[in-house]
């Protein structure tokens, strides 16, 4: 039995990862790699304004979300997979070091990333992107190890508080980097290709904190004699989504989460491309708008904190979803002006992470015991950076239209239908088909 001093211990080094990988998401994907590989992607383009990649007629402009929504499509392969081996196996954690590495190194490639290669980009995003989600499926297998059922809303949520305050604070010396970039002699991709591999040094270096400090468990479940763990693994993912149905709860909040998280994923990885083609934002005000949008999350997940206290962490994911749809509204019939955007983008902050941290504390609670790593598997196909339905409706519908608005309108029906099926959820029973009550 763990001492509750070691479990407060490893809580804290726990919260360090999402410091560490919150660089990527930050960074990487919501500010500079979306217009940078955009403007790389048009600068390769032919009179049309398309990019054949593998010989696929591509609107420059659309490449990007439809890089997003294939990376994803491998994770929706792999992850779950990789989550069955992960429970039957000792390597959880070596697993979660191997594959925030994959993803830092990859990301640490991108100042590379110049010219017209957009395929370079696309390649090492794709990689970078895999390591990422991969490596949060165990990192987020540790939360039941690491905290009981009545204070996951707490650790979760510090986790994405703490998270917000280290992607903000690179985010800011990115910031000042991009801004004096013409007082150091650097151009303005240069400066947008460091900021880039940044992202990767801070990932890799604050990723050593929960590997020493993080313990190695058991497995609840045993690999068969003769058996292999890939085999296993195939088997026992296979065995999962059968058995799904065992914990009907569970499988229907799993459904809701990846339809509106999506919609939260698409926006938080195209909102700076929609400042910039639609709104005109240079990289510097997209960067500060971002930069605000990082510490006014931390004290919205906070403060969702509080409130699922208050009224119980299903009502406050619902409370934000509500808040999200009138957001994008307002995106579409509104959104005018720099200020505008601001404003946009307050209001985003505050729902963020509280809807995002609730949700992983909430599913924690309704997965069976010695199948975490599995089941967040499968939650990971649409946790941090990884939509794909969502990136390719946006693409589709700004392919087709050529309105940005139009695009950013249409994610409105992941929010509602993740919403209308979370009223269906009961969390109470959710926990006693899970066996944890």
């Amino acid at each position: 039995m763990e001492s509750a001093t070691d479990l407060r211990r490893e809580q804290r080094a726990w919260y360090v990862y999402d410091w560490a990988n919150s660089a990527f998401p930050t960074t990487v994907l919501t500010v500079f790699i979306g217009p940078y590989l955009t403007t790389i992607a048009k600068a390769a383009a032919g009179p049309g304004g398309y990019v054949y990649p593998l010989g696929l007629k591509v609107a420059a402009e659309s490449f990007f979300p439809y890089i997003v929504s294939i990376s994803v499509l491998l994770q929706v392969i792999l992850l779950p997979l990789l989550g069955a081996i992960a429970d039957y196996s000792h390597f959880k954690k070596q697993m979660f070091a191997f594959f925030a590495y994959v993803g830092a190194f990859a990301t640490m490639g991108m100042y590379f990333l110049y010219g017209t290669n957009y395929w370079l980009g696309g390649l090492l995003f794709l990689v970078a992107n895999l390591g990422f989600g991969a490596s949060v499926v165990f990192y987020n297998a540790f939360l039941p190890d690491i905290a009981h059922p009545d204070e996951r809303d707490h650790v979760s949520s510090m986790g994405w508080a703490i998270g917000y305050l280290g992607g903000g604070l690179l985010l800011a010396l990115n910031l000042l980097l991009f801004t004096k970039a013409g007082d150091l002699g650097l151009g303005t991709g240069e400066a947008v290709r460091i900021n880039l591999a940044s992202a990767g040094v801070w990932w890799a270096i604050f990723t050593m904190i929960p590997l020493f400090v993080l313990k190695r468990r058991q497995p609840v479940k045993h690999i068969p004699a003769g058996e292999h763990y890939l085999t296993v693994g195939i088997r026992q993912l296979w065995h999962t989504l059968v058995k799904v149905r065992a914990h009907p709860q569970a499988l229907l909040f799993l459904i809701a989460f990846l339809l509106y998280n999506d919609g939260i994923q698409t926006v938080i990885a195209l909102a700076s491309v929609f400042g910039q083609e639609e709104l005109g934002l240079s990289m510097s005000t997209l960067t500060t708008v971002i930069l605000m949008v990082q510490f006014i999350a931390f004290f919205g997940a906070v403060l969702f904190k509080y409130l699922a206290r208050a009224i119980s962490a299903k009502r406050a994911i619902v409370v934000s979803l509500l808040l999200w749809i009138g957001t994008l509204v307002y995106a579409y019939a509104f959104l005018k002006t720099t200020i505008d955007f601001y404003l946009m983008a307050a209001a985003i902050a505050i729902v963020l992470g509280g809807s995002q941290a609730l949700s992983r504390s909430v599913y924690s609670l309704m997965i069976p015991k010695g199948q975490e790593s599995e089941y967040f598997g499968l939650y990971e196909i649409s946790d941090k950076g990884t939509s794909w339905l969502g990136p390719l409706l946006f693409g589709l519908a700004l392919q087709f239209t050529g309105s940005y608005r139009i695009a950013i309108l249409s994610l409105v029906i992941f929010f509602v239908l993740g919403l209308m099926l979370l009223f269906r959820v009961d969390v109470r029973q959710g926990e006693l088909e899970s066996g944890r009550k």
